[in-house]
């Protein structure tokens, strides 16, 4: 979950060259040579980030000048950091393909740069409340290479508000993966994929399930185990006859869930 060696190279060989420029124009720390600007401590750093972000017009002046003679591509990559996000974020988890960052109800997928985000947290400290700024890089999101940690532990209640906050952005496929603008799609690269429609199969586990009946000869759980097994089929039949009718999947989730509390009170009162 981190930029290849080449890119990460890139994105400090292109980061260096803009800060570099804005604190040619604004005199913030005396320094001559971009060579020597990686070796600037991070406090004067931020100074000159911090300058950055509040003079954004100086990206658009460095691609009009283009001081170290960037080829096109490279001065692209930097126009678009006027996309940037700033502010404070939640980690909230880490997985193969990015770490979770979360800020109010907005969810991203994050890269790391030289190092992936497992390298600078620890799972066990997670989620993690941090301050950085997001930018967009070849079709991706990293950030700038900042980060100020706060050592802040939260409680339950935090943890499974900002897990809810993940799950239904990942279920709705509202995770932001990139902060670039895709390009319009052509109509036929528009259309979704088909879902196969699974009625016949449920119609026919539904007829099957009409013979399940319960008779006081039998145990207990039988009738509210079948009456479980049909209220489920019912509620399969009306996701798959229209998954956006949430009314109608709620009515029916309902059954399922007093089927559901019949047994469970059927096998606690069992001896």
């Amino acid at each position: 979950m981190k930029l290849s060696e080449k890119d990460a190279k890139l994105f400090f060989q292109l980061m260096w060259a803009l800060q570099f420029y804005v604190n040619q124009k604004l005199k913030i720390v005396r320094i001559s040579s971009l060579d020597d600007y990686p070796g600037v401590p991070s406090g004067q750093k931020v100074k000159v980030r911090e300058a950055l972000y509040e003079n954004i017009d100086l990206i658009d002046a460095f691609v009009r000048e283009n001081p170290q003679n960037f080829p096109t591509d490279h001065l692209d990559i930097i126009s678009k950091w006027k996309q940037f996000i700033r502010g404070s974020f939640f980690i909230e988890r880490q997985l193969k393909k990015y770490a979770v960052f979360i800020q109010d109800d907005r969810v991203y997928g994050v890269l790391g740069l030289n190092e992936s985000f497992d390298e600078l947290t620890f799972d066990a400290r997670l989620p993690m409340f941090i301050d950085t700024v997001l930018l967009p890089f070849k079709g991706k999101i990293t950030y700038d290479g900042l980060i100020g940690f706060r050592n802040i532990y939260f409680g339950s209640g935090v943890r499974r508000g900002l897990k809810e906050t993940y799950m239904r952005a990942k279920q709705n496929n509202r995770i932001i993966e990139s902060l670039e603008k895709p390009p319009a799609k052509k109509q036929h690269e528009a259309k979704s994929k088909p879902t196969k429609d699974w009625k016949p199969e449920l119609e026919e586990l539904a007829r099957k399930a009409k013979v399940l009946k319960g008779s006081v000869d039998d145990p207990a759980i039988y009738s509210p185990a079948f009456s479980l097994v049909k209220a489920s089929i019912e509620f399969a039949q009306a996701a798959a006859s229209d998954a956006n009718d949430l009314e109608g999947l709620h009515k029916a989730l309902q059954k399922v869930r007093r089927a559901y509390n019949k047994s469970n009170t059927v096998l606690s009162r069992k001896e």
